[in-house]
Order: C-alpha cells, then structure tokens, then sequence
C-alpha cells in the first residue's frame, strides 16, 4: 500500500532564485536576515517568513518521509505565499512561475512527490485559467486556496468561476487557513492553536451557506487541520438550518450536516480520539492523512498515528493512509 501525505508544504529554492533576480516583475522583493533566513514582502505590504530552510531542502525533505513511512507527499506553498496582496498583472505572472517550477520540481521524483500549485484568487478569470494551466498542461492534482482572499471571505460572488472550474476538473482543492484577522490572539500560541482552526472553520462555513457546494456537487475540497471546528461544531450549524431558514437555509437545497459528509478532512488532529471522531462523523472514506511538514506543528509521524486510533479497523486505515488520496487522484478529469 502506498501512504500519501496530502498536508505537506514547500516553497523550491528555483523560486527565491527567480524572485532575487526578477522580483520587480512580480512586485517581491527578497529580504536575506543577517542569518541568512529568507523573507518575501509582497506589494510591498504582505511579509512572508522568515521561511523555514527545509521548504526548500529535497535531501532533508526525502528523508523525514522516509522516517515517518510516507512514500508520497502532495506538496502545496505555505498559504501565506498565495500572495494574494498581489495586484495586477503580477499575482498573475506570479502564480504562472511558482506553478511551472514546482513542476519542475515535483518532476524529479515523480514517484514521490505530487504538486498542488497555486491560483491568483484576486483576479479570479485568471485563477480560473490558471487552474485549468496547472491541472491540464502541468499535471498538477490541484492547488492549495487560503481561506480569504486579502480579506474577502470564499463565498464572494466573483469567485464563482474558479470553483465552477474546479468541479468540471474534479481536482483537489485544499483549503488552508490565514492567520485569524482581528482578534487579538498575539499571546500562549494561540495564533495557531486556536486562530488557524477557527479562520478555517469560518472560510468553510461561508462556501457551505453560500450554496457553493450545491451549485458545484463535484468539488473536491479538503480541509486541513481536521477541519477546524467545523466536524465538531456541525450539530450547531445545523441547528442554526432548522430553526432560522431565512438567514442559513436562504442559498442551501442540502443540509448542512450532508454536505460536511461530502468534505475531506486530513487526519492532523494530535489525539486518537478526534480521528475516531471524525470517521464515526463522515466516515474512514472521507479522512486523509496529513503532517503539515516542517511547520512546528508537524505530526512526525503521521503513518503511526493513523496505525496508533484503536477504534479503526484495518480496511479504514488503508482508507485513511493512501486509499482515498488514490481514488481522488484517479477522479481527475484532465
């Protein structure tokens, strides 16, 4: 059986390269700490790092998978670097190189490695194009989305496109969460802990009120982080659909409870217990593994972890370590 990590992040050297040169291009501009550790400013505004060295580093990268057992990893950027502060034609041309070189990249050990690239959500025609760029000629599995788009919440109007492209691909989407914005969350980690599951949770929540799912039934999204909130807050949210159908039923022909069902979620929960959840909800057809490689909150060993949840049952765990990923990535319509 071969295991896949679908929650594991990279940003290739190639790119720093690119953007150290020719960053006036894509309004970037690399900044090099006296450590030598590398940030990225975007627009001028949005700075990104410094990032950690092992994005970049295949040796390193190789052997941590051969250490946790996991044959193959589906290597998405670190979703701040979706540089959606970009304007113009730069997030464009932006999104166009980091797509051609992470194939590049993925390229060198095929058997290893799967992309998912990036698409400039705030000009949405081209996140559309490039989406199809990415899927059809560089043969991607899909791309990685945040969970807004410089602010604007998923379930905007003007992004209709993209999703609709996105269901007659059948291809992946992972969606990753930004920092919570407005919130105070600076103390005790709580940025992560407690920030990055909740602007998950919300982005999720506007795409299932939306009607986005209804409207594209073939969309193959993936939450990370075991969803957020989402799996264990649904009772309430369904609730809300019951009892005040004209502000959370208005947009939706399906409760929300059966289109969470629909989602899928990676496993990167740190407990057995919330795995034993999450499948007793939506089922072992429905749960992916996921590390989130080489953050600090990365599960070391995401294969054993899966292997450790007592209630699974041999058939789920295959399910979970690699059997859904395959039947995802054989479902796509190129």
């Amino acid at each position: 059986m071969t295991t896949y990590d679908v929650h594991a992040h990279i940003c290739p050297t190639e790119l720093i390269d690119l953007l150290r040169v020719d960053g006036h291009r894509f309004d970037t501009e690399v900044l090099t700490g006296p450590d030598g550790d590398v940030s990225l400013v975007f627009a001028g505004r949005q700075k990104v790092g410094p990032l950690p060295p092992e994005l970049g580093d295949a040796p390193a990268r190789l052997a941590a998978m051969d250490s946790a057992g996991v044959d193959v990893q589906l290597v998405s950027h670190r979703t701040e670097l979706s540089a959606y502060a970009l304007a113009g034609d730069s997030g464009v041309r932006y999104a166009r190189a980091f797509n051609e070189i992470l194939a590049a990249e993925v390229s060198r050990a095929p058997d290893r490695f799967v992309a998912l690239g990036t698409i400039p959500l705030q000009h949405p025609t081209a996140a559309a194009e490039e989406l199809r760029h990415a899927v059809r000629d560089l043969g991607m599995a899909g791309v990685e989305i945040a969970s807004t788009v410089d602010g604007t919440a998923l379930d905007a109007v003007e992004l209709e496109p993209v999703w609709e492209v996105a269901n007659e691909l059948r291809c992946l989407v992972l969606l990753h969460p930004l920092p919570l914005r407005g919130v105070d969350l600076s103390r005790y980690f709580l940025a992560n802990m407690v920030g990055r599951p909740a602007e998950s949770t919300i982005a999720a929540a506007h795409l299932v009120f939306s009607g986005v799912f209804d409207r594209n039934p073939d969309l193959v999204v993936c939450m990370v982080h075991g969803g957020g909130f989402l799996p264990y807050q649904i009772g309430r949210m369904q609730k809300g659909y019951q009892v005040v159908p004209h502000l959370a039923a208005r947009h939706l022909r399906t409760p929300p409870l059966e289109i969470v069902k629909r989602l899928y979620y990676d496993s990167l929960v740190h407990i057995p217990q919330v795995i034993s959840y999450l499948v007793d909800l939506v089922g072992a057809d429905r749960v992916v593994m996921g590390s989130d490689y080489p953050y600090e909150m990365h599960e070391r060993q995401p294969v054993k972890a899966i292997e450790a949840v007592p209630s699974l049952t041999d058939e789920q765990r295959s399910l979970i370590l690699g059997g859904n990923v395959e039947r995802i990535l054989a479902g796509i319509k190129r």
